[in-house]
């Protein structure tokens, strides 16, 4: 016999008091019902590590449209903000699976171990630039001075941006941030002329890279583009994914995962006695707060999830921040322990749709951190509790992270 679907209908999803301790909410749901529903976002809810590995493998279900705000705008607001749905449409991990895999053929040479290892000299050097900024003052933002402006470096190099304008890709990614939560008409109006001016900005330096062609992607997007493989609207909008996804949640990640470790100093200290667990360190950042808590999916056909059939075109959230926290799948698992091993969380995905900047965020986070805590030996923070921004669904991310050293 099934088990009971639980229906979420006594909880205000958006309110204050529901996005305050995500990981209790999502613990009771997965303990009353595997499968969910949701009726404030129209969908179901999975919460358990096996149930959501066997979704993520399953070709009977897509990525779900990011973007879920904009369709419930009016049809008028819906009309005017359709060139940013346009843009989003032909993301990478948002469109159908061939057009997919197409893109991530083309960019996986980009993000191999091999070409992430050669960037580590890069990071180091940013790393070091930018603590060296803040050294004579003693203090810092971690989210604004080191968090966000490396990873922006790491992938505006990656892309070819120069230099000079990655403060202003920084602001654009940021404008873009509400359209994947939940912004009001202003916000996403706001990130639609943000991400027009991307285009606008990408297009010119894409024409430079077909004159004269670099060892970067939009260079190798040209070059894909002459051959018939991909279109300059595609190389345009894939360019402004990987900004904002290559930036954004690596700097969540670096910024969360020094949160952990000034939440639990025995942890701290042993990292700091033993330099080399970082690696496993970063792993244990992001089974316990990842930047990814919540991803989508809709069933193209009838689906069994937790012993239930979902029909087709039904929108699924998979929680992986409830999965990464399963008892069943993990010893002891609201444990922050940097000594964690095996480690199977779901902070990258899985399959085909398995995060493609996943060596790119593990070696710049490892980096950052080692670099900090070694140049730092008396780093500690500078605030009574962390500034916690909500992400909806489940989600939340730092808006400042003050600390002093």
């Amino acid at each position: 016999m099934s088990a009971r679907i639980a229906t979420v209908r006594e909880y205000d999803l958006f309110a204050p008091e529901a996005m305050t301790d995500q990981n209790a909410f999502l613990r009771r749901v997965r303990a009353e019902s595997p499968l969910a529903w949701l009726p404030q976002l129209d969908a179901y809810l999975l919460t358990r590590h096996a149930d959501i590995m066997a979704a993520l493998r399953d070709k009977r279900m897509d990525t779900a449209n990011m973007a879920r705000v904009l369709q419930r705008l009016t049809p008028e607001e819906q009309d005017e903000l359709r060139p940013v749905s346009r843009s989003i449409e032909m993301w990478m991990g948002h469109t159908v699976p061939a057009d997919h895999v197409r893109m991530q053929r083309l960019l996986k040479r980009y993000f191999s171990p091999a070409t992430v290892d050669r960037l580590r000299p890069r990071v180091r050097a940013f790393t070091h630039e930018l603590l060296d900024a803040v050294a004579p003052k003693g203090q810092m933002d971690v989210v604004r001075d080191l968090a966000y402006p490396l990873p922006a470096n790491v992938i505006a190099e990656l892309l070819g941006m120069p230099t000079s304008d990655r403060e202003q890709l920084q602001a654009w990614s940021r404008d873009i941030l509400p359209i994947f939560g939940n912004g009001d008409i202003q916000q996403i109006r706001r990130a639609q002329a943000s991400m027009l001016d991307m285009h606008d900005y990408l297009r010119t330096i894409a024409a430079e890279r077909r004159r004269a062609p670099r060892e970067d992607v939009l260079s190798m997007f040209m070059a894909a583009e002459a051959e018939g493989a991909l279109t300059e609207d595609e190389a345009v909008a894939n360019c402004v994914l990987l900004l904002f996804a290559g930036h954004e949640t690596t700097a969540n990640l670096i910024a969360n995962g020094l949160v952990l470790l000034f939440a639990h100093p025995d942890q701290l200290a042993l990292l700091r006695a033993n330099p080399n667990l970082m690696p496993l360190a970063v792993d244990e950042m992001l089974r316990c707060d990842g930047p990814a808590g919540v991803i989508g999916r809709v069933t193209t056909e009838p689906v069994e999830l937790a012993g239930h059939t979902v029909p087709g075109g039904k929108h699924i959230y998979l929680a992986l921040m409830a999965g990464n926290r399963d008892p069943e799948a993990f010893p002891d698992p609201d444990t922050f322990d940097i000594t964690r091993k095996p480690n199977r969380h779901l902070s990258f995905g899985m399959g085909a749709y398995y995060c493609l900047g996943a060596a790119l965020a593990r070696m710049e986070t490892d980096e950052c951190l080692r670099i900090l805590l070694n140049r730092c030996p008396d780093l500690r923070p500078a605030y009574q509790t962390p500034d916690w921004l909500p992400s909806p669904p489940f989600g939340h991310r730092l808006g400042s992270l003050q600390v002093t050293f």
